[in-house]
């Protein structure tokens, strides 16, 4: 993050103290998900500012990662989808997805516990996100997702 950011609320990470621990470029190809899923959660798992939440988290990438690839990169293996982890002193870990999609207005997307949408094989993604994190924001029209546990 830069200084061009808006202020970030109390509680939120202070954008000067980030800590930079991994950034990721992958190919939009499902394939590439699960090895950076996996090279992410070794490094989160050594975070002791999130002890114990390391299933959600793992959870909650797998879902934004897949959904960058399949949705964002429309699964074109000649585009790339970012994954930027960072952390500040104690307060847990950020993670931030970007795609090269058009993007999508997250308040549209139905629930996934009501309605038709119980029965739907897809869709579910979001609502785990949402369950799974302590924060959730989408950013740039939906290509960006800023995801925090703490």
């Amino acid at each position: 993050m830069d200084a061009t950011h808006d202020p970030l609320p109390e509680k939120d990470f202070d954008p000067y103290k980030l800590q930079l621990l991994l950034r990721v470029t992958l190919a939009a190809n499902r394939a590439t998900v699960d090895p950076v899923v996996q090279e992410i959660m070794a490094l989160v798992r050594r975070m002791k500012a999130v002890e114990g939440k390391e299933d959600d988290i793992e959870l909650a990438l797998q879902e934004a990662l897949a959904n960058a690839v399949i949705h964002g990169a429309k699964e074109d293996p000649s585009k790339t989808v970012e994954c930027v982890v960072s952390s500040a002193e104690d307060q847990g870990v950020l993670i931030v997805v970007r795609d090269p999609g058009e993007g999508f207005d997250p308040s549209t997307i139905p629930s996934c516990t009501i309605g038709e949408s119980v029965f739907s094989n897809h869709g579910r993604g979001i609502f785990l996100i949402n369950q799974l994190m302590d924060k959730v924001e989408f950013h740039k029209n939906g290509t960006e997702i800023r995801m925090v546990k703490r």
